[in-house]
């Protein structure tokens, strides 16, 4: 049935087109947990870690609670291997402050100081060139990298592995939004000390509540992570470390693994929309598509562009009326709040990722480092706007959008 523009409504993510499409899998799989009954450490679970440790190229692949825990139990699991139980407030871990607020938690969690190096405007990413003038400054006590692949966009690990080397420093990879992206035939998460993936139901390999999970090429790291999600022991009534309850519930692991099988057509779905997006938009001034970076394998866990202005032409077409109508809804002024208003009342949902950087939340006052100003971060964040997309998204709705989108910058 095709609705009428104003009757259709696009949200951002429809999960149930996922498990409509994969309903005989996910139904087995959560039959089979209901069968055994085995909800703590349950066979899934380490079915999941072997069949995803083998599609990654990880060695070791512990399950988590959640992509926070497991970027807490990575960098715990560093600091315990060094020695300590936890890093100290003088050691520094730098990272991105354009993130999810759990990025710079971890690292507050693990007992060391974030240190907010600012992004490369294109891929909104950690940018190497601004990683290496901190470094080559000195003097610091940087002691890791924490690179996050935002959106499903790769970093530039080249660089970044290179400065890790030259430096001594440990890299922890953020993959909470990219499981399945690659850098140069590599899956991120495999190419620094460890990985740390997230199976939140709106990421691109998704669970049916919180679920996460640590991939390393070190045999100590993934035994000190699995001590770490049981409170901190071998066994449990004599506990050697500072531990959490952090491990991946049975029945998660069971949904996560029945789609895992499914990862290749998901992620391929998501860059067929992208690139239908990105064809859609190329001509409107006003907007910059996600840049996929040279060797590397964006899944497009979110498309984002970047609203970069309304031209007076397109202020024109839309009107003084609209707009006033559209910023009386309480909505700060700007394009990008404009459009996300026009989008809205055609029904079309679309989100902001992220309005605040980390350095200027509250719970980092005090408690960061922001050696250089982060104008490319404090800029993104009044920039971005994400569109739905969804691997099983309709074509004629991601162009519907995209006709939205251009016409409201349009004469």
């Amino acid at each position: 049935m095709n609705l009428q523009a104003e009757e259709r409504k696009i949200p951002m993510l429809d999960l149930r087109l996922e498990y409509e499409r994969m309903k005989e899998d996910i139904d087995r799989a959560i039959s089979k947990c209901l069968a055994h009954q085995s909800w703590i450490f349950g066979p899934e679970v380490r079915e999941l870690e072997e069949k995803a440790g083998a599609y990654l190229g990880a060695a070791h692949c512990v399950g988590t609670s959640s992509g926070t825990e497991a970027l807490v139990l990575a960098l715990r699991a560093l600091a315990i291997k060094r020695g300590r139980e936890y890093f100290e407030k003088e050691d520094e871990i730098i990272t991105t402050p354009f993130t999810f607020t759990a990025t710079g938690d971890a690292i507050l969690r693990s007992g060391a100081t974030p240190v907010f190096i600012d992004i490369d405007p294109a891929t909104y990413n950690l940018d190497a060139a601004r990683l290496k003038r901190y470094l080559e400054a000195g003097p610091g006590r940087a002691v890791g990298i924490l690179p996050v692949h935002l959106y499903g966009c790769p970093c530039d690990m080249k660089e970044i592995m290179a400065l890790a080397r030259r430096f001594d420093l440990f890299v922890v990879e953020d993959v909470a939004q990219a499981f399945g992206a690659a850098w140069n035939g590599r899956r991120l998460g495999t190419i620094g000390d460890a990985g740390a993936f997230s199976f939140f139901p709106s990421k691109n390999l998704g669970g049916f509540g919180d679920g996460g999970m640590l991939a390393t090429g070190d045999a100590q790291i993934s035994a000190i992570a699995r001590m770490l999600i049981k409170h901190g022991g071998r066994d449990k009534y004599n506990v050697e470390h500072v531990g959490y309850n952090a491990r991946l519930d049975t029945l998660q692991a069971a949904v996560v693994l029945s789609k895992l099988g499914h990862i290749e057509e998901l992620n391929g779905r998501r860059r067929a929309i992208a690139a239908l997006y990105s064809d859609a938009l190329s001509q409107v001034a006003e907007i910059d598509p996600p840049a996929a970076p040279s060797g590397g394998l964006h899944v497009y866990n979110q498309y984002t562009i970047r609203v970069r202005g309304i031209s007076a032409q397109g202020a024109g077409a839309i009107g003084a009326g609209a707009l006033s109508g559209l910023r009386q809804t309480g909505l700060r002024d700007g394009p990008r709040e404009d459009l996300q208003g026009h989008l809205r009342q055609r029904g079309v949902d679309t989100m902001v990722y992220y309005p605040v950087p980390l350095h200027k939340m509250k719970v980092f006052y005090g408690r960061c480092a922001v050696p250089y100003m982060l104008g490319e971060s404090e800029q993104a964040v009044k920039e971005v706007l994400s569109l739905p997309i969804e691997p099983f998204m309709r074509e004629e709705d991601v162009l519907h959008v995209a006709r939205l989108v251009s016409g409201f910058f349009s004469s």
